[in-house]
């Protein structure tokens, strides 16, 4: 929940709190707490002790519930300052380039749950930048994302970019560019293969739509996931594509493995 007089956010959730507490603390700007988690998050009161940051035990949860929008705080709500998310430029692709590192760019994906999740997966499998668009029907940071990321929100940079078509043309010949569609050829366990351990851009899209006509008119290869059940590769789907984080999970695997 963001409190837009104080341009905060909220951060709940236990893991996402507590490597918020690790990683971060000097984010916190105030922080609240049942007696349950006390002596969890002893370190952190001290820190927040020392700079002279409010933090609090809370008598009712229903406290808790008011601070974040949601009964799934888990006992710990974080007050940080709203995330500003920093637009990508030619130094942080030209860094991507020399280190080899690779990036997942989101086509529009518009529920918070689900980029939480694919920054839980891309935090677990060491893949440390996610794109976003400027676009309406893109989730960004929120409290739901931060506390489905589990703590991932600590180890992803996320960056934001106006045109996700004018960063592929950009990137063409210097990242390898793949983008997931339901009609393409080329299975996901081929990845690894096709990148050659080269910097790749992974295209997730859009939960409904998947990724747009210019999107995959810009990518090098389009990637499947196949259906390798016991229906067949050739019978007809039941269903037809997998969640978007789902599949983030699955591309990064390959990716990685």
């Amino acid at each position: 929940m963001k409190n837009t007089q104080k341009k905060e956010l909220a951060v709940c959730g236990f893991e996402a709190v507590k490597a918020l507490a690790k990683e971060n603390p000097q984010k916190i700007r105030r922080f609240y707490y049942t007696e349950e988690r006390m002596n969890s998050f002893g370190e952190l009161c001290k820190s927040l002790a020392k700079r002279k940051a409010p933090y609090n035990k809370v008598k009712d949860e229903k406290e808790l519930e008011k601070l974040c929008g949601s009964v799934h705080h888990q006992g710990v709500v974080a007050m940080i300052d709203q995330p500003e998310i920093n637009p990508l430029d030619s130094d942080v692709t030209n860094k991507w380039l020399h280190e080899n590192e690779s990036a997942l760019l989101l086509d529009r994906v518009g529920n918070a749950n689900n980029l939480g999740a694919i920054v839980r997966s891309a935090a677990f499998f060491g893949v440390k930048n996610v794109i976003i668009p400027l676009d309406e029907a893109q989730s960004s940071i929120t409290t739901s994302s931060y506390r489905v990321a589990q703590g991932g929100m600590e180890y992803v940079n996320i960056y934001s970019v106006k045109s996700i078509v004018r960063l592929l043309e950009a990137m063409k010949g210097k990242m390898l560019r793949f983008g997931t569609d339901v009609n393409a050829t080329q299975p996901v366990g081929k990845l690894k293969e096709l990148s050659a351990n080269k910097a790749a851009l992974i295209v997730l899209g859009n939960e409904e739509h998947g990724i747009s006509k210019q999107v995959k008119e810009n990518c090098d290869e389009l990637i499947i996931i196949p259906n390798t059940s016991a229906f067949g590769e050739s019978a007809d789907r039941p269903i037809e594509s997998l969640n978007v984080a789902q599949a983030a999970a699955i591309v990064l695997y390959e990716m990685r493995k």
